[in-house]
């Protein structure tokens, strides 16, 4: 489905305002966050990780750091299970308010990102990307968001083919009723953070990520 062009140019603007004003009200908030990661374990303030973007072209995303130094190259990987060993407790407050996510606020002035739209997945999470199907690869049609349709319909309890089902009726939500369907996400992402609905992924998913990424 084609988006008219002044959908994403209003998508573009309500990012860029809203993203800078998110920046500068939350720099004191920032920089107490920093304190404490820095202050409970050794390693960076922020996470960076390179993901998947618009046209599968990767980028670098930003969280504040959740867990311990390399966790990504321990146990379960990129995997987040509940009671994962390797989240350090100001890392488990910060997963448990989406607090850690919000330096993507830069990653979204900076225009790699939107406030909504599909959640962008690590470079080789999904195996091989020459042996995506038609219905993954229409999902990367628009901008990854922080927030999307998948992410108030379950989050990380989803497998990556509800995700994707999520990501692609979101693409068309958007290409009908533009910036309003986000306003309408925005509002429930809150609900969804405020109940701490869906923040840790379920087994039986991870295992089947696990053999995508093999197969990769």
């Amino acid at each position: 489905m084609k988006i008219k062009s002044l959908k994403c140019i209003c998508k573009r603007l309500f990012d860029i305002v809203f993203g800078l004003l998110g920046i500068l009200l939350f720099l004191p908030l920032f920089i107490i966050i920093a304190l404490f990661i820095k202050t409970e374990s050794k390693g960076d303030v922020l996470f960076k990780q390179a993901r998947l973007g618009k046209d599968l072209e990767p980028f670098f995303i930003y969280k504040f750091r959740s867990m311990i130094e390399g966790a990504e190259k321990m146990e379960a990987g990129i995997f987040n299970e509940e009671n994962d060993s390797r989240v350090t407790r100001v890392g488990n407050f910060l997963r448990n308010t989406s607090l850690d996510e919000t330096p993507q606020l830069l990653n979204i002035v900076k225009g790699d990102m939107s406030f909504v739209g599909p959640r962008p997945p690590v470079t080789y999470e999904l195996g091989d990307l020459n042996q995506l199907t038609q219905e993954f690869n229409d999902r990367f049609r628009m901008k990854p968001g922080v927030t999307g349709l998948a992410q108030v319909n379950g989050r990380n309890e989803l497998s990556w083919d509800e995700k994707v089902k999520y990501d692609n009726r979101y693409i068309e939500l958007f290409a009908k009723y533009g910036i309003l369907i986000d306003i309408k996400l925005l509002l429930l992402t809150v609900v969804k953070i405020i109940k701490n609905e869906g923040s840790h992924e379920i087994s039986e998913n991870v295992e089947c990520d696990r053999k995508r990424i093999d197969k990769g």
